[in-house]
């Protein structure tokens, strides 16, 4: 439907110039004139700007009160440079697992990216918050006897009139996408340390099957002679050798998995050429006292970033759909101003020629009637997204109290493992070791029983080192658990059969 506001017109004075009187189109005009251009001052006023960091203060603060770790946005040479020396700083020493983390914050690219789309949001959020950009356009019709010049503007009064509701979601979508980036920021550092603990235990893992084979080895070459002198029989003899060419072979599987676990790590740091030989440390620390946790759930429903998240995004969609609920019966609306300039000329019975111009104004509201959709799709889209999302947040709220529940237990029982294999299990093997040496120096019992107490104590080593790495992904799973950046798997399978199953080899 189009509403014409002083109808085009036109007034010609006896000279053939335009009447000196305002048409009412003119009047119409005048009297908008001064609303309008104190309105857009108002809203030009009230425009959110960019911001000098990026977004980045959000970021920093969420992320440092929650992993006590520094994060940097590299945006020029000059922040590439300190960044970079900080790194370098770092890997002089062998890395720990809290040195690990700054220098995936500081070095990880991925991060960097995702810094480049918290900007990304906010120049979405600040366009989102100017007025709508009016539209000009001339013409010009021209004739053997007439011109016809037209100048028009358009504006989009909807898109005006809600400015302000749309400005508040878009600020509320920002604060959504800082909230993200903080997620990326503790899913980094989580999954760094998770790496870090495997790559630690490979080393480990690694340094325990060096020491095994060089007894071995040296337990071979004692063989080797006694059966040159018939000291040992053959069958005795092969069976040592056996044993030094399983332990071979499982050594080289250990130094297999310590690369790959090695450059995992490399990938999460960010490294590459000389960097990426950085040292490691050889062993595992010991696992300190359990940590004791009250209202794990209520804390985990506090601090989680991920919560936060959707408690934002239900909150924006609210919002949304009582805008779309206030303009459901509305889907366009422009008002138009046209300005038209004729001029003409016909020639007389008499033979001179008669010129004659004339200028004309319109004002036109244009507005889109919902004949055979009256908004309701677009109110039922809404409410149901708005409906989705608030199950999602009830359904998130029950899975954090799980998790938290899930990933306190695994730390513990993990601990308890470890205090289990370091207590127990290492010296009662130890024990059997020692006990079956003796009894095989004594003659009283043959090689075979020495061998199988052998490879059960190196199994149950490996098993205590893995342990000790599970307790640790634990502990990172537990911390994050209450924080937010995603809660991991346990370091995986025992790598090998079991000492239970080797017995019965």
């Amino acid at each position: 439907m189009t509403s014409r506001i002083g109808p085009s017109h036109r007034t010609r004075a006896p000279s053939g110039r335009a009447d000196a009187t305002p048409a009412p189109g003119k009047r119409a005009l005048a009297l908008l004139r001064p609303g309008l251009a104190s309105g857009v001052a108002l809203l030009l006023a009230g425009c959110v700007g960019f911001s000098g960091d990026g977004g980045m203060a959000g970021v920093v603060s969420g992320s440092s009160a929650s992993i006590g770790k520094d994060v940097v946005r590299i945006s020029d040479d000059q922040s590439a440079a300190v960044a970079k020396e900080r790194v370098d700083r770092l890997l002089r020493k062998p890395l720990t697992a809290d040195a690990a983390v700054q220098v995936a914050l500081l070095n990880n690219r991925g991060l960097q990216a995702a810094f480049n789309q918290l900007g990304v949001a906010e120049a979405q959020m600040v366009a989102a918050s100017l007025p709508p950009n009016p539209r000009f356009g001339i013409s010009k019709l021209s004739g053997r006897f007439e011109v016809e010049i037209e100048r028009q503007v358009v504006g989009n009064l909807l898109a005006l009139a809600t400015l302000p509701a749309r400005a508040e979601i878009a600020r509320d979508q920002f604060g959504i996408a800082r909230r993200q980036t903080v997620e990326a920021v503790l899913k980094l550092a989580a999954d760094t340390r998770r790496q870090y603990w495997r790559a630690v235990a490979a080393n480990a893992e690694v340094a325990f099957y060096q020491q095994a084979k060089a007894t071995a080895t040296a337990t071979t070459e004692l063989f080797r002679r006694l059966g040159e002198s018939g000291g040992v029989n053959k069958i005795d003899q092969a069976r040592e050798f056996a044993f030094d060419a399983e332990l071979t072979v499982q050594l080289a599987e250990a130094r297999r998995r310590q690369g790959e676990e090695r450059e995992r790590l490399v990938r999460q740091l960010g490294l590459w050429g000389a960097d990426a030989r950085f040292r490691l440390p050889s062993d595992l620390p010991a696992t300190p006292r359990p940590q004791t946790a009250k209202a794990i759930e209520a804390e985990a429903l506090r601090q989680r970033i991920d919560m936060q998240i959707a408690r934002d995004e239900l909150a924006m969609l609210a919002r949304s759909l009582g805008m779309t609920q206030a303009v459901r019966f509305i889907n366009d609306a422009e008002l138009l101003g046209r300005r038209t300039y004729d001029r003409g000329r016909d020639i007389t019975e008499h033979g001179p020629v008669r010129r004659e111009s004339a200028r004309s104004t319109t004002l036109e509201l244009e507005i889109e009637i919902p004949i055979y959709d009256f908004g309701q799709s677009k109110v039922a889209m809404a409410e149901q997204t708005y409906m989705q999302a608030a199950n999602r947040l009830a359904e998130k709220a029950v899975n954090i109290r799980s998790e938290a529940r899930e990933a306190y237990a695994s730390y513990r029982a993990s601990h308890d493992i470890v205090r289990q294999y370091q207590n127990n299990v290492l010296p009662l093997r130890k024990i059997i070791q020692d006990e079956s040496l003796l009894q095989y120096n004594g003659m009283l019992t043959d090689v075979t029983e020495l061998l199988t107490d052998a490879r059960n104590r190196i199994l149950s080593n490996v098993a205590a080192i893995n342990a000790r790495r599970d307790f640790w992904i634990a502990h990172t799973n537990f911390r994050h658990a209450l924080i937010g950046g995603g809660v991991g798997s346990s370091g995986g399978a025992m790598v090998g059969p079991t000492p239970a199953a080797a017995a019965g080899h």
